[in-house]
């Protein structure tokens, strides 16, 4: 799973709108586009500065940016509408390939945002899984794309937090707004939520997670320096940040709470049937209705069941498919025992594929990556694992988290199809090859379809057979697990929100399916509850990904080469599928003419 700044840019796209129709257009250049592109990225950052500090923008660490809903949702409509304006006033008949892709793609993510406006999204700020509440604390630790380097940081990040007591009032008012509107979120998504932010609203300096920078300076920051950014520090804690989320925790447990719904489908809010298809469309970007998507995801389930009881005789285990996933779940042998166990399991698995991508891929990323727990403050409501990208320059590496909340809840038999994806070659590759692609606008790079980056991981734990990474039958009955685990999302995800299934009927059908105790059951359908549409982007995105390269071998036969395939797939950024089914095609004809 890679949540990052994507979403918070663009809504994802599916390419292509209806042509522009003007009187008088003129003639599309790529330079003269490509400043364009310069000054819509440039004015997206200074209305955005969470984003500019997170792709390594340090020009506005010190600002929040719109603190209401009212500016905001006003900011995304002016700009959007200023660039489909201007672009507009282009004919972009004559573009190369590349460049076209950029003019369309651009025109129509704008076209994204605007019509997302329709929805009221901002009556539900927060949830359990993606708040603002979590990111902000992320910022503020000192461990991810807040930099703490000098003295001149340690101050911009005071400043910075200075503003978040005002936008906690505006999410409480939009809060107010969505009760009275009845657009609220469920209970099991709220409760949730409490300990988070009883953690956050903590006065104990050693607990409280924005303490942690001033706990360890760098090198170079003086005496009388950390003496006064500890006091700022002390006093930002105590009268800012945890009297702020005390505030919020007060409302969501007093106000919020039991204001909340019983149901959990967008379909069950005013509008909400719109709304899930509107999600459901962006997300895969295709235009697949919730209830062909719920077809799909059911025959994937029967197709990989029948895999799954191939692959439990590789495993020497006597006794039914049903038996063998009880087994799968309780047996204690296939668990952690200790945090440090998950973390050595993923080290050790770090050398294997690094050895064998070469023969795979002929672009790798420069950009370095490590391996940490998810943050003891997220741990209990987050996924298994995430990725966060890191930077092109090398300053800032990406990371994979794992959760390692209750090691013994954790499968030992899920560590390479999870490493393959979030990891390498999955999300590392991907995200760093797109960030690192200097020739592509700046939107391109950071923006993206969660279709082609989630499709594309879950393309990566199927490249690891072909790799050899599978020998350990219990690995290959992981990777089996994690692929069933992606077509229960098609499932659970539409019939949640397009069929009215209860979160129980939710998790009753995911523990059928899957191989995973109740703890994972229930955090996986409280995410698709919270997150409504994305996690339909996996399983879609990587059949046509699989498909398009069966196309491609089946078109060039002995021409066909994998690692040049690899990097036609990750040569464009992340791109909705249209796009790359389109590029993929002008790739096999050029191939074929030689």
């Amino acid at each position: 799973m890679k949540p990052n700044l994507r979403s918070s840019v663009f809504l994802a796209a599916v390419f292509l709108i209806a042509p522009v129709l003007a009187a008088a257009r003129t003639p599309a250049t790529p330079e003269k586009l490509n400043q364009l592109y310069a000054e819509y990225w440039e004015e997206n950052l200074q209305a955005n500065p969470l984003i500019a500090t997170r792709i390594g923008d340090s020009r506005f660490n010190d600002r929040y940016g719109a603190v209401t809903s009212a500016e905001r949702l006003a900011t995304t409509k002016r700009i959007a509408e200023k660039y489909l304006a201007r672009t507009a006033g282009f004919d972009p008949t004559g573009l190369p390939a590349e460049d076209r892709i950029s003019y369309d793609l651009l025109r129509y993510n704008l076209q994204q945002s605007l019509d997302a406006l329709k929805f009221p999204s901002h009556l539900t700020p927060l949830n359990q899984i993606f708040g603002q509440h979590l990111s902000f604390a992320q910022l503020g630790s000192g461990r991810a794309s807040q930099p703490f380097r000098s003295v001149k940081d340690y101050d911009n990040w005071l400043a910075r937090a200075a503003s978040f007591p005002a936008v906690i009032d505006g999410w409480i008012n939009d809060m107010r707004a969505g009760i009275k509107a009845g657009v609220v979120l469920p209970k099991a998504l709220v409760l949730p939520m409490l300990p988070q932010l009883e953690n956050l609203g903590t006065d104990d300096l050693d607990k409280n997670v924005y303490f942690s920078p001033v706990k360890k300076f760098p090198a170079g920051v003086s005496e009388e320096d950390q003496k006064r950014l500890t006091a700022d520090y002390t006093k930002l804690v105590r009268e800012t940040m945890a009297p702020a989320h005390r505030k919020l925790l007060a409302f969501m447990r007093d106000t919020y709470l039991p204001a909340s719904r019983g149901s959990v489908g967008l379909s069950a809010i005013p509008g909400g049937q719109a709304w899930y298809a509107f999600q459901a469309k962006s997300s895969t970007t295709t235009d697949l209705t919730p209830d062909a998507i719920h077809q799909i995801g059911l025959d994937e389930v029967k197709r990989i069941r029948a895999r799954l009881e191939t692959a439990k005789v590789r495993t020497g285990f006597k006794g039914t498919l049903n038996e063998f996933m009880a087994h799968l779940n309780t047996a204690p042998e296939l668990r952690f025992k200790t945090r440090e166990e998950i973390q050595a399991a993923y080290e050790s698995l770090r050398p294997r594929v690094d050895a064998k991508v070469p023969a795979y891929f002929g672009r790798l990323p420069r950009t370095p990556f490590e391996i940490r727990p998810v943050e003891a403050f997220r741990e209990v409501a987050a996924a298994p694992a995430q990725y966060s990208g890191g930077l092109a320059d090398g300053s800032r590496p990406g990371i994979f988290y794992y959760n390692a909340y209750q090691p013994h809840t954790r499968t030992r038999f899920s560590t390479t199809a999870i490493f393959l994806h979030e990891a390498i070659p999955g999300h590392h590759f991907e995200g760093s090859l797109s960030r690192e692609h200097a020739s592509l606008p700046a939107f391109r790079r950071y923006g993206g379809s969660s279709a082609y980056s989630e499709g594309w991981g879950l393309y990566s734990e199927m490249l690891g057979e072909e790799m050899g990474l599978y020998d350990d039958p219990w690995q290959y009955v992981g990777r089996l697990a994690l692929e069933i685990w992606r077509g229960v999302r098609l499932v659970v995800d539409t019939g949640v929100h397009a069929k009215g299934w209860t979160r129980e009927q939710a998790i009753a059908y995911f523990l059928e399916n899957v191989p995973q105790g109740e703890i994972v059951a229930t955090q996986e359908v409280e995410r698709y509850i919270a997150i409504p549409g994305q996690a339909l982007s996996y399983k879609i995105g990587e059949i046509k990904i699989r498909e398009l390269r069966a196309r491609a071998e089946k078109a060039l036969g002995n021409k066909f080469d994998i690692r040049a395939f690899h990097d036609e797939i990750l040569t464009h950024g992340s791109v909705p599928l249209r796009v790359l089914e389109a590029a993929v095609d002008r790739w096999i004809a050029a191939k074929l003419r030689g």
